[in-house]
């Protein structure tokens, strides 16, 4: 009877790490919990999953990639990614185009610093609008407005906190010239409606969670066009800038909004190899994900395979471009 239970403990010592050995993790840094970046990231991670025993994707089960573990990591956002995936401590992450752009040809933010010639693009997928968010009654009408108010920036390693310097700069404000503070947008908000912050910045797809709180709330918000001359000078300097909309309705007392965009994008390294890059593309583009994408997040349904090479300033890692190529994407 020893024997048995001893053979049978074996066996399963021995099934476990087979098993354990088929499962591959796969991190996707995001943003923080209350900005877009993070729920989308977990549908992503969702999507491309296949862990070992899971039903086949033709039997109704997943239609990841067979023996992915893929999770969404929350993080600072655009250059905190970048920077985890060069240093490895990140398998991918999502990241705004110019930061992408910059880190690859060690320009902008990363001026200075050494180019991340190894980082890869695995999709474009969906404008990030930015949003200049006020205090109902604060007075602030215009960036210009800004000068001697409480702002919030986003925290250090966000691409939000880069945008934001260049819109002031570009209504020639900088950080002496305001009380900077330095939050994540659910902070921000609460803040906001404590009466303890008149403005701050954020750039993610609409509608972020944080601030249709703050809309919903009594204190209510004013969102703050980015439009006229200082920002045509802006878009003409950097072009990963494009013209947007915010339309009426995203958040609650707010009218439609003209404001200006950047890519997200789906980014990874050259460490990761072409056959699983190549695997988790053809995931994210199967027809099963698109249900996901399309009941998963309001800002899911704009991430489609026809933009999926649109505004990519880097590289795109081969296993990727093995898959648009395959689609007639890429010649």
């Amino acid at each position: 009877m020893t024997r048995v239970l001893a053979a049978l403990v074996a066996g399963a010592a021995l099934i476990g790490a087979a098993m354990a050995q088929d499962i591959r993790f796969f991190r996707i840094g995001t943003g923080g919990t209350a900005g877009t970046y993070f729920p989308i990231g977990g549908v992503i991670a969702n999507a491309i999953s296949n862990p070992p025993g899971s039903r086949a994707c033709d039997a109704g089960g997943s239609c990841g990639v067979p023996g992915l573990v893929a999770t969404a990591v929350a993080s600072n956002g655009s250059v905190a990614n970048v920077n985890a995936i060069n240093g490895g401590s990140m398998e991918s992450g999502f990241a705004q185009s110019d930061v992408a752009y910059w880190a690859f040809t060690g320009t902008g933010v990363y001026e200075g610093k050494p180019k991340i010639e190894t980082l890869r693009a695995i999709s474009n997928l969906y404008p990030e609008s930015i949003h200049l968010v006020a205090r109902k009654g604060s007075g602030i009408r215009s960036p210009a407005d800004l000068k001697g108010k409480r702002v919030s920036l986003d925290e250090p390693g966000s691409g939000t906190l880069v945008d934001a310097r260049l819109i002031l700069a570009a209504y020639g404000i900088s950080e002496k010239d305001i009380r900077a503070e330095y939050l994540k947008p659910n902070q921000a908000g609460d803040k906001v409606k404590d009466g303890a912050l008149d403005a701050f910045f954020f750039v993610g797809g609409y509608p972020a969670g944080a601030i249709s709180e703050l809309a919903a709330s009594g204190a209510g918000i004013d969102l703050i066009p980015l439009a006229g001359p200082e920002i045509d000078k802006l878009r003409g300097q950097y072009k990963f800038f494009a013209e947007d909309l915010i339309p009426e309705g995203t958040y609650k007392g707010a009218g439609a909004v003209k404001t200006i965009s950047v890519g997200a994008q789906w980014v990874t390294s050259t460490r990761q190899s072409d056959d699983l890059v190549y695997e988790i593309t053809k995931a994210l583009w199967n027809a099963n994900t698109r249900k996901l994408l399309d009941s998963g997040h309001a800002k899911g349904r704009q991430i489609q395979e026809r933009t999926a090479l649109d505004g990519v300033g880097i590289p795109v890692h081969p296993g990727a471009a093995r898959y648009y190529r395959e689609k007639g994407m890429i010649k």
